[in-house]
C-alpha cells in the first residue's frame, strides 16, 4: 500500500517528435491508398460501356500510343476542346434520341475535327465524313447545289440511322465503330476469313485497327483534359 501511495500517477507526456512520425506515416498510407485507387480507375477505360481489355499488353500499348498522340504535348492545340464544347452536347442529344451510345459523339471529332469543310481524297465530306452515296442512302441531299453533310443536325441524324443499321448487322458497338470506318462488307469479310468476332483480336488495316483506340483516346482527352496536359 505504501508503494501505491508513494508513487504518484501522472499522464505520460507525448513525445512531439513521435507524434510527427505517426502523422507522417498515416499521411503516406493515405497517399498510397489514393494512388492505388487512382491506378485502378485508370485501368477501367471503356467505349460504349464495354471495357477495353487493357490487361492485353498489345491493347495497352496501342492505347498508350494514341493517348500520347492526342496529348497537349504532341497536339499543342485547344481547338478540339473548343469544338467539343460547342458541338458535342447537341450531337449527344441527337444520338440519344436514336438510342446510340453517347461515346459515338467522338466520331466526328476524330473524322473531321468537327470541321464541316474537311473533304477526303476519296470524296468523303462533312462532320461525319460521309461518302456521297452513303449520305444519300441515309437521307441527306448531296448535289451540285446543296451538301447536307455540312449540316450538323441533319448529318448527325443520318449518322445515327447508319449506326443503328450497323448494330442490327454486328450486334456489338465496338464492331459498329470499326464498320463505320471500314465498311460493313469489308469488316464482315475479315471476320469470316479470320473466324473472329472480337475487334481487339482481329487483324485489320492500320486505319481501322487503330480506330477504336483513337475514339477512346479522344474521349479521355476531352473528359480528363488536365491529365493529358490541357489547361481548360
Amino acid at each position: 500500500m505504501s508503494r501505491l501511495y508513494s508513487t504518484p500517477h501522472v499522464d505520460p507526456i507525448e513525445d512531439p517528435y513521435k507524434k510527427k512520425l505517426i502523422e507522417f506515416a498515416e499521411k503516406k498510407v493515405e497517399e498510397k491508398k489514393n494512388a492505388i485507387a487512382s491506378e485502378e480507375d485508370d485501368t477501367v477505360i471503356a467505349f460504349a460501356d464495354e471495357n477495353l481489355p487493357i490487361e492485353n499488353q498489345k491493347v495497352k500499348r496501342k492505347l498508350k500510343k494514341y493517348l500520347a498522340m492526342f496529348s497537349f504535348k504532341k497536339h499543342q492545340s485547344y481547338r478540339l476542346h473548343q469544338q467539343a464544347e460547342k458541338h458535342l452536347p447537341k450531337i449527344a442529344e441527337i444520338l440519344k434520341s436514336h438510342d446510340i451510345p453517347e461515346d459515338f459523339k467522338y466520331i466526328p471529332l476524330v473524322e473531321s475535327g468537327l470541321n464541316p469543310r474537311i473533304r477526303s481524297h476519296r470524296g468523303a465530306g462533312g462532320y461525319w465524313q460521309f461518302m456521297p452515296a452513303t449520305a444519300r442512302l441515309f437521307g441527306l441531299k448531296v448535289n451540285g447545289n446543296v451538301d447536307e453533310r455540312k449540316d450538323l443536325v441533319k448529318s448527325t441524324h443520318a449518322a445515327a440511322r447508319y449506326l443503328n443499321r450497323l448494330y442490327t448487322i454486328f450486334g456489338d458497338w465496338t464492331l459498329v465503330a470499326a464498320a463505320y470506318n471500314l465498311g460493313e462488307g469489308r469488316l464482315k469479310s475479315s471476320m469470316r476469313r479470320q473466324n473472329e468476332n472480337n475487334y481487339y483480336q482481329l487483324a485489320l488495316n492500320g486505319e481501322t485497327g487503330s480506330y477504336v483506340y483513337k475514339l477512346v483516346s479522344m474521349k479521355e482527352i476531352i473528359e480528363k483534359p488536365a491529365k493529358y496536359g490541357y489547361n481548360i
